[in-house]
């Protein structure tokens, strides 16, 4: 929001303004009453068993169109590359044959899925929903990519979750803002998702999005995007294999399942293929992927596409498979099992970064600057004993932004996810993404686990239509701009997805499971 020479930078100058006009008082009030909102409303993440808000705070973050240009771009291209080192080592695998990628790469990785190999999905796409987690570096100012996350990448409810938030909260701050809307994503994730259903499908697929459970830390996000997609929210115990097909189990009998939106980590997916002892999985599940009467998104073994060891190699993997310089860059990263860059490291213990390559949620992060005398001399063993297994990076100065904590507005470290969805003819961002804020001061790890929270992300539009706020739906074209306008009496930030009270012109018979858990609901009620 400020410049070096504590001047308010242009693109903030009209946020700054009305935050100005508000006070200091009437903004805390409000913070806190959207903190009390996210805990009404199942807003939640999980800690240490604890079902807990997910703190927002109410100063957005703002991002001007040209950069967002370059960053949408970046993502993009990262997701096409990302794409093609999936087809290509789960088929040919020419990158190892030219010598790009080392064979160790794939061979030593605990997430390539050998009952994969050979398969290609019905549009070619395996990515569907993808995660590109950004820093920008305090010293130069350049965004970076700090880690990839094609699995089961999570955290978009929260982005949809804070702008309507603050759109209710907050609606003057929007006045003068061309900020784009965020409302369109589920639709655009039901084009995706309906764009990859299996030939045999018919012309309205089923989609289903399967969860591990309400016990699941990030269950909100799960039933949120089931709801506004309008499609089922199934568990394990719903779908069933008959003939190497998926099928799901209604109050009115068995119904054929096209495209599983899954939301469970793949060593659990499917207990003939992978843990025998799972109870989150469906038996058959790859065998009826293998023989194309299902698609699953995202697809099993796409592990190793974000693992952080091949995450070093995607630079040069953008200049193999798209012929194209990266847009977006790495953070310098060490390969640990490389002798030199090993020693090195090594040396310099404590003023780097030393992260496990299969770790999330800042799990296993050693901070050197950080850490005690003790704490490095039991990661240096860790290192020797598994060099494969670690990489290292700098200390990246992460940007800060304006926070409101405890002791008043102060600047706080952030970092920022956008999403990406495929849909196999283009690869379209979401205007925004997770900002993510440690809260703590001093704090450099942003996961909510470490207490960390999130902010709107703010992303301008090029410029504000003349003709005021305009609706958004997928199947506009990818160029559109559509701009949130919550002072507009007929604003509505989710205008383009089903609400709860929307009577379906023919009503679908419910998933066992979800039947059950209304009974369960209703005793517990009555209790």
């Amino acid at each position: 929001m400020f410049a070096n020479d504590g001047s308010v930078r242009p693109t903030t100058a009209a946020l700054h303004e009305a935050l100005s006009g508000l006070g200091l008082e009437e903004f805390r009030a409000r913070s806190e009453s959207l903190a009390r909102s996210y805990l009404d409303q199942g807003v939640t993440f999980d800690y240490a068993g604890e079902e807990r808000p997910f703190p927002i705070d109410a100063i957005p973050r703002l991002i001007d169109a040209a950069e967002w240009s370059r960053v949408s771009e970046g993502v993009a291209q990262r997701v096409r590359a990302l794409e093609r080192l999936l087809d290509d080592l789960y088929t040919d695998r020419r990158a190892i044959a030219d010598g790009v990628l080392p064979a160790q790469l794939v061979s030593s990785s605990i997430y390539v899925v050998e009952a994969m190999r050979g398969y290609r999905p019905p549009n070619g796409v395996r990515i569907h929903i993808s995660g590109i987690d950004l820093v920008r570096d305090g010293a130069d100012g350049a965004f970076r990519v700090l880690e990839d996350n094609v699995r089961t990448p999570s955290g978009v409810s929260y982005v949809l979750s804070n702008r309507r938030a603050m759109a209710q909260g907050f609606p003057e701050l929007f006045a003068d803002a061309p900020v784009r809307r965020v409302g369109e994503y589920p639709g655009r994730l039901l084009a995706a998702l309906q764009a990859a259903a299996p030939d045999t499908a018919g012309e309205e697929p089923t989609i289903v999005v399967l969860t591990p459970g309400r016990y699941n830390s990030a269950y909100f996000e799960h039933s949120l995007l089931a709801r506004t997609m309008g499609v089922d929210l199934v568990e394990a115990s719903d779908l069933v294999e008959r003939g190497d097909r998926i099928y799901m189990r209604t109050t009115a009998g068995l119904r054929r399942v096209d495209v599983i939106y899954k939301r469970t980590d793949d060593d659990f997916i499917d207990p003939e293929v992978f843990r025998p002892d799972s109870m989150l999985g469906v038996p058959g599940l790859v065998r009826s992927v293998l023989a194309g009467n299902v698609t699953v998104a995202n697809g099993i073994g796409n592990g190793i596409a974000d693992d952080k060891l091949t995450y070093t190699y995607i630079p040069d993997l953008i200049r193999y498979y798209l012929g194209e310089e990266p847009i977006l860059p790495n953070v310098d990263t060490w390969r640990l099992e490389e002798p030199e860059a090993r020693e090195e490291v090594l040396d310099r213990l404590h003023e780097l970064v030393v992260k496990p390559v299969d770790g999330s949620g800042g799990k296993g992060i050693v901070i050197g600057p950080a850490a005690t005398l003790e704490e490095l001399s039991a990661l240096r063993e860790r290192l020797l004993d598994d060099p494969r297994g670690w990489i290292a990076q700098p200390v990246v100065q992460l940007s800060t932004i304006p926070t409101l904590v405890e002791e008043g507005i102060e600047p706080r470290h952030v970092d920022l996810r956008p999403f990406a969805l495929n849909s196999g003819d283009d690869v379209w961002v979401l205007p925004g993404g997770l900002t993510r804020v440690a809260l703590p001061r001093g704090e450099m790890i942003v996961n909510s686990s470490r207490g960390g929270g999130s902010k709107d992300t703010w992303v301008l539009a090029t410029s504000r239509p003349a003709s005021g706020p305009t609706q958004s739906d997928a199947t506009q074209p990818a160029t559109q701009e559509s701009i949130e306008a919550p002072l507009d009496e007929e604003y509505d930030a989710f205008e383009d997805i089903p609400t709860e009270d929307t009577e379906p012109s023919a009503p679908e018979p419910e998933p066992v499971t979800a039947a059950i858990r209304i009974i369960d609901a209703s005793e517990e009620t009555a209790r």
